[in-house]
């Protein structure tokens, strides 16, 4: 079976952190030479990971900064119904 590229390992990476709460909203995530070092890879699947999860709403960006957990970020937030689940409730309250 084929490896994912490396930029989705990474992402993943991050992503699992943040759910598992080694990453809180505001840390700073490595920098992109400790990230180059850590996945012994060029910066450009480092670079295009941060990307992608800046625009899933993962993390932010600050340049000249570094990138940091978002703030509410979507693996984090409190767990809402589905709206099949609360149809399903009211049937069986009735």
């Amino acid at each position: 079976m084929p490896q994912a590229p490396l930029y989705e390992q990474i992402i993943a990476d991050v992503m699992a952190s943040i759910r598992a709460g080694a990453l809180q909203p505001g840390d700073k995530l490595p920098s992109i030479a400790e990230m180059r070092e850590q996945y012994q890879s060029s910066a450009w699947p480092v670079r295009y990971a941060l990307r992608i999860l800046e625009e899933r709403g993962w993390i932010v960006t600050r340049q000249g900064k570094g990138s940091f957990v978002a703030p509410a970020p979507p693996g984090r937030g409190p767990a809402r119904p589905r709206a099949d689940t609360d149809r399903a409730r009211s049937d069986l309250a009735q």
